[in-house]
């Protein structure tokens, strides 16, 4: 039986709202809303150095603010997915390579959604002749607020649980799914720490102009960093379970993300110096 005082994680209905053969699904409305909060905070992004001082080929609109979130969009879903199949399940999909478009399944991997996102910034800022890390250091602050939505999602659903906690965690949750003992709400934490800490450390360092590059940096270095430490509370994926030198697959894949994040952070500062 269940401990009266432990809390049990609501079964709430991952369909919103049913219009006939159409259901909106919570989770696809988190989408929404982090493609929302992106354009929103993208078009606030214009007012910070340099974009504001940009002027001539070189200036930034609006125009732009909605076409880098159309292209991430694409680089989202495309990168998300096939980032999934080929960190989480290589074997699997190499056996059943049509699965790999049966998103409905399930399966989005954020470190794939991000390299997709910077194949689509690297194709903006080409398409623009920007400088990429210029098109990275817009982005970078918008992004977390997004990635807060998506652990919203993942809560409502009752996926992507935590591990096993002491019954005396007063926000300890028991997850139908999970079995009945108590466990870390990992999504919550992402939510807390990927999501809001990360955008105002972010929209503040931001706010004032940095070094083209560092904003970007930051963002990689932190990210990794507060999703490196998440990952000790979350239950890794069953059929991985804990890998080399008792770290999760996220955690691997935290790690170059952390020293890529410091070594442009450094080669950001001294390109600059001169």
């Amino acid at each position: 039986m269940h401990n009266l005082a432990m809390l049990l994680h609501p079964q709430i209905n991952p369909v919103a709202l049913q219009l006939g053969p159409l259901a909106v699904h919570w989770y696809g409305l988190t989408y929404l809303a982090a493609f929302g909060l992106f354009m929103w905070l993208g078009v606030r992004r214009l007012r910070h150095e340099p974009f504001l001082s940009l002027r001539g080929a070189l200036a930034w609109s609006r125009k732009d603010v909605e076409d880098i979130l159309f292209l991430g969009v694409m680089g989202v879903v495309f990168g998300g997915r096939i980032g999934y199949c080929l960190f989480y399940k290589p074997l699997y999909y190499l056996a059943h390579p049509f699965e790999v478009f049966a998103v409905w399944q399930g399966g989005m991997s954020f470190h794939g959604g991000m390299l997709g996102v910077i194949v689509a910034m690297i194709w903006f800022a080409r398409s623009r002749a920007r400088p990429w890390l210029q098109v990275a250091d817009f982005v970078a602050p918008c992004v977390p607020t997004g990635l807060a939505a998506g652990r919203v999602g993942n809560f409502i659903n009752g996926e992507l649980w935590g591990r096993v906690c002491s019954p005396d965690l007063p926000w300890g949750m028991v997850f139908r799914g999970a079995g009945d003992l108590p466990r870390h709400p990992s999504q919550m934490y992402q939510f807390l720490g990927e999501g809001l800490l990360l955008f105002v450390l972010l929209w503040l360092y931001a706010s004032r102009q940095r070094r083209e590059g560092q904003v970007a940096a930051v963002f990689l270095t932190a990210y990794g960093i507060l999703r490196f430490a998440a990952e000790f509370f979350r239950e890794p994926d069953a059929h991985l379970g804990i890998l080399s030198l008792g770290m999760s697959m996220g955690q691997w894949l935290c790690l170059p993300m952390i020293l890529g994040g410091i070594g442009l952070w450094y080669w950001a500062k001294s390109r600059n110096q001169g």
